[in-house]
Order: C-alpha cells, then sequence, then structure tokens
C-alpha cells in the first residue's frame, strides 16, 4: 500500500514534467528567451529527475535477499545525488548562456502573452505537484520523493523570477531576461547543493544528529539494563539501522536476558518508528553481587549446578561449601575433574586463601518408569509415616502421601503442615530431618521428599 501510493504520485510527476518541457520547450523557441529557454531545460532535467525517482521508488520497497540484506533502499538516495548533479548541469548551461549575452551577443526577447501563461501555468503546477511529493514524502520517508519535493519547490521560485523577467522586458528593462536565468540558475544551484548534502550523508552512512543519544536514552530506561557500552545506526531509505550493545547483570538468566533485548528493541522502536535494530547483550559483574552469587554463575560457566552453599568465615579464613551437581552416567574421575575445575575457578576469583569442600550429587536428566506399591505396602508406608513425624514439635499432619517403587527402590514424597512464622532455616533442617529419619526406619527408601505448608 505505501509503495503503490509512492509509485502514484512519482508517476504523476512524470505527466507533468512532460507536459512542462514540451510547454516551454515551444515557447522558448518562438520568443527567443533564454529565461523561458532556461526553464524548458530545467524541465527537460526535471523530466529525466522524475523518471529516475519512479524507477528507484519502485525498486526501493523490494524486500532484502542474499545479495541485498540492507534491503534496496538505497536506490533512491542515489536516485536522489543523480538529480543533484543534472541541477548543477542545468545551472551550467544557464550561466554559459547568460555570460555570452550579457557580454557576447545581444539577443532580441519577443514578449508574447502566452509566455506569461506558460509561466503562470508552470508556477501553478510546480507548487500542486512539490506539496502532493511531499506529503507522501513525509508519510513514507522516501528521500527520492523529498528530492523531487525540494527539487519542484525550486523550481516555484526560479519561474517567478522568469515571470519578473518577463514582465521587465516588456516595458524594455535591459538584460532584464538574462538576469532572470542567472537568476534561475543560483536558486538551482543552492537547490542542488542542499539535496547532495543530504544524499551524500545518507550514502556515506551519517546518522541523524542526536540520535544516537536518543536510543541509548530510551534503552536505559528498559528495567534490567544497567549500561549501553555502544550504538551504531546507518540510515538506509526509510529505515534505520540500529546496533546497540546493552550492559546487564550476569546474574540474570538467559531468559529474562532475551526478554530484556526484546524489550529494548521495542522500546526504541516505538520511538524512532521504522527501524532494523540488533541488541547485543553483554553480562557483567556488578558491585553488589554476593560471593554466593558469584559461586552460582562461576558454576553455571562450567554448565553445572550447584546448591546448598554455606561459607563461614574462621580468622579471615574462608571455608566453602557446596553440594555439586553432576550427570548421573559419569565415572568418578570425571566428575571430581569437573569438581577441581570449578574449585579452581572460584580460588581465581577469590584467591587461593579459602578452603573448598564439595558434595558431589549425581543428576538424572532422563524420566525413568515406575510403577505403583501394593496396597498393604504402602499403608504400612503412610502409618510408619504418621509414627515417626508425630516426635517433631513443628511438624504435623501428613497428607498427599505418594509412593512409588524404581528400580525396586521407594521413593516417597508427601505434604505436612508447619507454623506459618517458623524461620525457613528452622523448617528446612526439620524437613531434612524427618525425611533422614523416614530413610533410617523404612527398608529400601532411595529418596524422600517433605513440603511443607504454612498453617496458623
Amino acid at each position: 500500500m505505501k509503495n503503490n501510493k509512492k509509485v502514484k504520485v512519482a508517476l504523476n510527476s512524470v505527466f507533468w514534467s512532460i507536459f512542462l518541457t514540451l510547454m516551454k520547450g515551444v515557447v522558448g523557441l518562438i520568443t527567443g528567451s533564454l529565461g523561458i529557454l532556461s526553464e524548458a531545460l530545467h524541465s527537460a532535467l526535471d523530466l529525466g529527475a522524475a523518471l529516475l525517482t519512479f524507477f528507484s521508488v519502485r525498486v526501493a520497497d523490494l524486500p532484502a535477499d542474499e545479495r541485498h540484506p540492507y534491503g534496496h533502499s538505497k536506490i533512491e538516495s542515489i536516485s536522489a545525488l543523480i538529480e543533484s548533479a543534472l541541477l548543477f548541469v542545468t545551472s551550467g548551461w544557464i550561466i554559459y548562456e547568460a555570460i555570452k549575452r550579457l557580454f557576447f551577443e545581444k539577443v532580441e526577447v519577443e514578449i508574447v502573452w502566452y509566455a506569461f501563461v506558460v509561466i503562470i501555468i508552470s508556477i501553478f503546477v510546480d507548487i500542486s505537484r512539490s506539496r502532493a511529493l511531499m506529503k507522501v514524502a513525509k508519510e513514507t520517508k522516501s528521500q527520492a520523493l523529498e528530492a523531487d519535493a525540494l527539487h519542484f519547490s525550486s523550481d516555484i521560485w526560479s519561474s517567478g523570477a522568469v515571470l519578473i523577467g518577463l514582465v521587465c522586458a516588456y516595458f524594455k528593462v535591459p538584460m532584464a531576461d538574462t538576469i532572470a536565468a542567472l537568476v534561475v540558475a543560483v536558486v538551482v544551484i543552492h537547490a542542488g547543493y542542499k539535496l547532495s548534502k543530504r544524499t551524500f550523508d545518507v550514502l556515506i552512512d551519517t546518522a541523524p544528529a542526536g540520535i544516537a543519544e536518543l536510543i541509548e536514552n530510551e534503552a536505559k530506561k528498559v528495567e534490567g539494563v544497567v549500561g549501553v557500552s555502544k550504538v551504531r545506526v546507518r540510515p538506509a531509505g526509510a529505515a534505520l539501522f540500529v546496533e546497540i550493545s546493552i550492559e546487564v547483570s550476569r546474574k540474570i538468566s538467559l531468559e529474562k536476558t532475551k526478554m530484556i533485548g526484546n524489550s529494548v528493541e521495542e522500546q526504541i522502536k516505538t520511538k524512532i518508528g521504522e527501524s532494523d535494530i540488533t541488541v547485543h547483550v553483554v553480562p557483567i559483574t556488578l558491585d553488589n553481587e554476593t560471593i554466593i552469587e558469584n559461586i552460582q554463575i562461576l558454576a553455571h560457566t562450567h554448565d553445572v549446578f550447584v546448591h546448598d552453599i554455606n561459607i563461614h568465615l574462621v580468622n579471615t579464613k574462608k571455608y566453602i561449601n557446596f553440594d555439586l551437581e553432576v550427570k548421573y552416567d559419569l565415572t568418578v574421575f570425571e566428575a571430581h575433574s569437573i569438581a577441581s575445575k570449578l574449585e579452581e575457578s572460584i580460588k581465581k576469583e577469590f584467591g587461593d586463601d579459602i578452603e573448598i569442600n564439595t558434595h558431589i550429587e549425581p543428576l538424572r536428566s532422563n524420566i525413568l518408569e515406575g510403577q505403583k506399591i501394593e496396597r498393604e505396602e504402602r499403608e504400612e508406608i503412610i502409618k510408619k509415616i504418621n509414627i515417626i513425624s508425630s516426635n517433631f514439635k513443628d511438624i504435623h499432619e501428613p497428607h498427599n502421601i505418594e509412593t512409588r517403587k524404581i528400580n525396586e527402590k521407594i521413593f516417597i514424597s508427601f505434604h505436612a503442615y508447619t507454623p506459618g512464622n517458623v524461620l525457613l532455616e528452622k523448617a528446612h533442617d526439620e524437613a531434612g530431618d524427618l525425611e533422614y529419619l523416614i530413610k533410617q526406619k523404612i527398608d529400601n527408601i532411595a529418596r524422600v521428599v517433605v513440603h511443607l505448608e504454612p498453617k496458623e
């Protein structure tokens, strides 16, 4: 839809350029007016520029492909640059003819009524199409259409200068027509300079002023972003290609990191509009990281998990204990090698004056086939659980008791109540004691899991 609108207004400009070129050319040759002839040449070049614009807007919105990963939008910039060159060529010819008539040749200008009509029509046409082109250019952010609009805006002023020259020539003011042509040349040179400068900036990837600071500020608004280390912006037609590196805490999970990156992309797009944004996430160490968090992060870099981390300080020496989870099918040698590498990383982080004790636990990642326990055996297990738990002050009413057998080993899980105001550490210790006693009192137990629920 957007491309159709661009093509339609560009094609309309082509038809008007053909009409104006023929009209000015015929009248200029009949009257001998350099001002009108210069306008005719200007319109002829306008026709070439309009055709180039029509071609470029059709190609520019083609999707990106393997050979053009950033799309085809820069064809509009090339079109605008060629149009700038045409403007300078036009100016050169006008200045040459004006100097020749001022100093070397005397040319009589025939003033007829239709010469005025041609210029007045030209002014109204240029006003109409420059407005139409600029409107669509702003809606679609098309540089080629904006260049055409700027071009035809300058035509309004140059046609006005020719009209004044014709009026002066009608009243026998010497050289008025030639001076009007020089004014046209100056206006065209000015338009060409502005257009070529803006186009050249796009072709050498000059970012819009202040855009990098704007993008950085928008990224910092996203929760979880602690800094921005790099912003790069390159324009390509209506779109901006943005690369930004954001800094986040290395404690954050990969999934959370991805969410932050997506939020940054959406935040920037909301502010700058059509754009292609690549977000690089750089994990960094924050000053407020705890020792336990550091150990967890180091374990993650070794692709292992640790839990139940305890740190003790005795006479300035640190003692670190934790449980390390590794794959269940490793040999003792392989598991110990992983633990040793992790311990080396921890010592490198905190210094050698620490004592590390690692408890290695096998971690199963596959699903095991189990079976239900016979009714009589299950009832006996439940009875023993109730008896054992009755000896605990803060654990009572075992319920939702599940029992199953895997590889001839019994697995038990159940819920129990504990007062809601009991400290978690104390409740955890009591649950651990209960699990231990159940394993001691019931034969062939592989694992017991107690889930405590608060109850006033």
